[in-house]
């Protein structure tokens, strides 16, 4: 059965722009490779974290909402903590209402980005 999921991840503060994209790349590949369908990704930039996690402060946070069988994701959090540029992540399987309301929520930001007004110089 094919569920709808959402998983962050945080990546070392210590990579690069590029190297970051590579990491993204490679975790949406690893999905779509195993059966998987890519609703959304998010990069949400280099934020503070909440508390130090293996000495650092700070990381590049990643949303991927996507579509697969449940088997993908125990393969997928294996890959999540063999690569040592990932430092925590969370997975979960949405329900109906978080489906719902992060359709809504995409929805909301494409229109806030359409709705932006272009300064004239």
């Amino acid at each position: 059965m094919v569920n709808q999921y959402e998983t962050v991840f945080i990546a070392t503060p210590v990579l690069s722009e590029a190297q970051v994209k590579e990491t993204v790349t490679k975790f949406r590949d690893f999905i779509v490779a195993n059966g998987g369908e890519i609703v959304s990704q998010e990069d949400w930039g280099l934020k503070k974290l909440a508390y130090p996690i293996q000495k650092k402060t700070t990381g590049f946070y990643n949303l991927l909402e996507f579509r697969a069988e449940g088997e993908v994701i125990d393969k997928l959090e294996t890959q999540y903590r063999r690569d040592e540029r990932v430092i925590r992540f969370l997975t979960f399987r949405m329900d109906k209402y978080a489906v719902e309301y992060a359709e809504k929520r995409r929805h909301k930001r494409a229109d806030a980005a359409s709705e932006t007004p272009i300064s004239k110089e």
